[in-house]
């Protein structure tokens, strides 16, 4: 449970990483005062590095957990986001968290994400390793630390909360193995709850910890407005244009045979609100969080119901953000209270 409220599961915001310096720290004073949890921002391909919004975020507020999700390792080293997260906890005086995933369109760059699971693995080693400060370095097959390497500045906390990024099943048990949640992105689907559960529990047994000791996290897009058809015209845009790779990886959804051929073909044109509008309401309401706030709330509760331990309200939130937030924080979180 959250602390300071009744709400039985944690709920936080997820933001962008595409605006201007100053808007990142005025977003986040905003979710404080509504009282989220915390706020997450991504780290997507061709946005700004996310540790410039995190540090900023840090420095304007008190409360809320901070932390990216997701870093990547196959773009940058893992002591390098062993530094940015030491550097964002130290900023937040202990309020950050460690998001880690594969990404994806990494070929649009050149950059091919070989095998990920160990990758993945030996990133969270080799970052705890140089947190820890006790030179006992990392032998990994991927990425190492040599035996008495050590970082040359303090550290606030010696373990960064770990958060794997992953749709898959390998990625789950990895996360039941070392991570201390599992962030399935772009899904507000509460079939998927027990899905995850399931793969985790994998991992957890391997690594003799307990079933509970990993929380599921489930985010996505979100548009609130009091104008339910118009959050769901927004949404339905937003979808269209990850619902292709998305569906693939749920295994609960059993899609119509034409949808996804008819929005790949108007994507292509360049129709993008052609494309969302081919999407029916109850897809929608897999993939994103839409509508008016009871709305929201509705979709919320199923999640809660279904056992998910965090909710990720993604961008961009509203039709405007900052009023997107406001009503997020002021209709919906208080329904979300026992």
């Amino acid at each position: 449970m959250t602390a300071g409220s009744s709400r039985p599961v944690q709920v936080s915001l997820g933001l962008q990483t595409d605006k201007a310096p100053g808007a990142y720290a005025a977003l986040a004073i905003l979710a404080e005062d509504a009282g989220f949890d915390g706020v997450s921002v991504f780290s997507d391909l061709l946005y700004q590095p996310p540790i410039a919004a995190l540090l900023e975020m840090a420095g304007a507020t008190t409360r809320i957990r901070i932390g990216c999700a997701c870093w990547n390792p196959f773009t940058l080293h893992p002591y390098e986001i062993a530094g940015q997260f030491a550097a964002v906890d130290a900023a937040s005086a202990g309020r950050a968290y460690l998001g880690l995933a594969k990404g994806s369109w990494l070929e649009a760059i050149g950059v091919e994400a070989r095998t990920p699971i160990p990758a993945l693995r030996d990133s969270v080693g080799v970052i705890q390793a140089l947190l820890s400060g006790d030179g006992a370095g990392y032998d990994g097959t991927v990425f190492r630390v040599e035996p008495g390497v050590r970082l040359r500045y303090p550290v606030l906390r010696t373990r960064a909360p770990i958060l794997l990024g992953s749709w898959g099943p390998r990625g789950m048990a990895l996360a039941g193995e070392i991570a201390d949640e599992i962030k399935v992105g772009g899904s507000a689907n509460p079939a998927m709850i027990d899905v995850v559960r399931q793969r985790v529990r994998r991992g957890s047994a391997r690594a003799n910890r307990p079933t509970d000791a990993v929380g599921i996290v489930l985010g996505a897009v979100t548009v609130v407005d009091r104008d339910g058809d118009a959050a769901r015209r927004h949404a339905r845009r937003q979808v269209a244009m990850y619902l292709d790779v998305i569906a693939a990886l749920d295994p609960t959804v059993e899609l119509p045979d034409d949808l996804l051929p008819g929005i790949r073909a108007r994507l292509a044109e360049g129709d993008d609100d052609g494309a969302g509008r081919l999407v029916p309401r109850d897809v929608l309401e897999l993939f994103a969080f839409s509508g008016t706030p009871d709305d929201v709330a509705a979709q919320a509760w199923r999640l809660i119901d279904a056992g998910v331990d965090r909710i990720e309200f993604g961008t961009p939130h509203g039709i405007d953000s900052a009023e997107g937030i406001t009503l997020l924080g002021r209709e919906v979180l208080p329904q979300l209270e026992r």
